[in-house]
């Protein structure tokens, strides 16, 4: 009997470069392992799969080494912040409003 295989993709994204890989993996595969298996950490040098948060169609996964993928999932990998999205937006209202 052969093992079950679910459709999932794994995207990343740089301002000037994205990635949007679509592969087959075991039912029960994680978050983690899908963004390992699809290689795409060889396409940019400074993604660093260990320490990425990741999630699934734009919610943040907290344990992505123990949450299974389902069928059709997209697993996103995200960058890090540069800038504090609460500042932003105070820095925003407050130009706004001279």
């Amino acid at each position: 009997m052969s093992e079950a295989l679910i459709q999932v993709e794994v995207a990343y994204a740089l301002p000037h470069k994205q990635r949007l890989i679509s592969l087959r993996v075991p039912a029960g595969t994680t978050v983690y392992d899908a963004a390992r298996q699809s290689g795409i950490a060889e396409d940019f040098e400074a993604l660093d799969l260990e320490r990425a948060q990741m999630g699934i169609f734009g919610k943040v996964e907290p344990n992505p080494r123990k949450r299974v993928l389902q069928e059709g999932e997209r697993v996103e990998i995200y960058r890090p912040l540069t800038a504090d999205p609460k500042e932003t937006r105070k820095a925003r209202a407050k130009k706004t409003a001279r």
